[in-house]
């Protein structure tokens, strides 16, 4: 009895502090979205003296979000492209071949990622200095690749370690060139990998801050534009809309990346 009352207790525990967690992450979430929709233009009152949908249609007449808009959905798309032919090679060489050296390359591969972002920002602007590189699109899809290509390489190389080489053996043993064990072997087992890491590439390169920060120059990306109207409030609640906006396209490629690796381990071969 006291064995049980302990489990249950624990249990009790557990949930608490799982609910705790769970509404210390998203509460925030929570209070932009609602304020979003306050009548106030200039404070955060709480609660809002009253709820109005009008600053929607202000953010979309506000001519100066769309700039910045247009920028990051363009950066992100050629970081993401760049990140998933790169990122995909990378990961062929490092789960085919055994060499010398091949787990400290490994981690040099993955080291941007865990580096803080104002130590790769800072190498990033001192590089572009040195070697006279002036700042443009460029520079910023260059800073956020050097994630991205993380992103895309981590799922690329977990899904090719599952995956049995003797597939691409049997194809070869009937026939099958290189294009096309690429095309009918390859990309059918890969494909849901690299899309879910392509999808988090994305999201991550859209709202990127603080490596933009060091790469941007003068140009101005939609996060960059947020922070900068909340250093100089202006309509506030225009920002929290743009926020809402910024939430819904990381979200959903985050949330399609999960159900798209969900059932990565049944690969060709990886069973039996």
């Amino acid at each position: 009895m006291r064995s049980d009352d302990g489990r249950q207790g624990a249990s009790l525990a557990l949930r608490i502090a799982a609910i705790g967690g769970l509404l210390f992450l998203h509460l925030p979430i929570l209070l932009i979205f609602l304020y979003a929709f306050t009548i106030e233009e200039r404070t955060y009152a709480f609660p809002p003296p009253g709820l109005t949908t009008q600053w929607f249609g202000v953010a979309w007449n506000r001519a100066d979000i769309w700039p910045p808009l247009y920028l990051s959905l363009k950066v992100a798309a050629i970081s993401t492209l760049l990140a998933m032919i790169l990122g995909t090679l990378v990961a062929g060489a490092m789960a085919r071949t055994r060499f010398f050296g091949r787990e400290q390359i490994s981690l040099l591969i993955i080291l941007p990622i865990a580096l803080p972002g104002v130590i790769t920002g800072m190498s990033l602007r001192s590089a572009f200095a040195i070697m006279e590189i002036p700042f443009s699109v460029w520079t910023i899809v260059l800073g956020h690749a050097t994630f991205c290509i993380v992103i895309v390489y981590n799922n690329a190389v977990a899904r090719m370690r599952r995956l049995s080489g003797g597939i691409m053996e049997a194809s070869a043993d009937l026939g099958a060139n290189a294009f096309q064990t690429m095309r009918y072997v390859l990309l059918p087992n890969l494909g849901s990998a690299l899309l879910a890491g392509g999808m988090l590439a994305f999201a991550l390169s859209f709202d990127e801050v603080i490596v933009t920060t060091f790469t941007a120059g003068q140009q101005s990306t939609l996060p960059i534009w947020m922070l900068n109207e909340l250093v100089r409030p202006r309509q506030r609640p225009v920002t929290n809309v743009v926020a809402i906006v910024v939430f819904a396209v990381t979200f959903v490629p985050i949330l399609l990346a999960y159900y798209l690796t969900r059932g990565g381990s049944e690969t060709a071969g990886a069973g039996k």
